[in-house]
């Protein structure tokens, strides 16, 4: 069986590390980009089954970000978690995002909004 795979767009190093953790401990098979890395372009290279998408990068807005993934043909369709500090949730699920967690969140709620975009995708 191939594991689901999770891209993973957070410019905290500390957060990257525990979610990578986390997430391979759960059979996921994990991405980490850099915090400046085009996300776009990594959503077409890598195929994930669900990207996990901060906010507020360090020096990108994840909105913009999602907007430019929704509007190419090649990744419109891509499933996008939004993750943020602040509760934006509406603001996200405008944009077109799959889901939202505010942060901080627990490990159990992490799973499973992953797991439930990715089966209502």
């Amino acid at each position: 069986m191939t594991k689901l795979k999770v891209l993973l767009a957070e410019d905290d190093v500390t957060m990257v590390s525990l979610l990578t953790t986390l997430l391979k401990m759960e059979g996921f098979s994990v991405v980490a980009l850099q915090a400046d890395d085009d996300v776009p372009a990594a959503v077409r290279r890598e195929k994930p089954d669900v990207l996990l998408l901060d906010v507020h990068l360090l020096h990108q807005s994840g909105f913009d970000i999602l907007d430019t993934i929704r509007s190419t043909k090649e990744t419109a369709r891509a499933c996008v978690v939004m993750s943020s500090g602040s509760n934006v949730r509406d603001e996200c699920m405008n944009h077109g995002a799959n889901g939202f967690l505010l942060k901080p969140y627990m490990p159990d709620e992490l799973i499973t909004i992953l797991k439930q975009t990715i089966k209502s995708a």
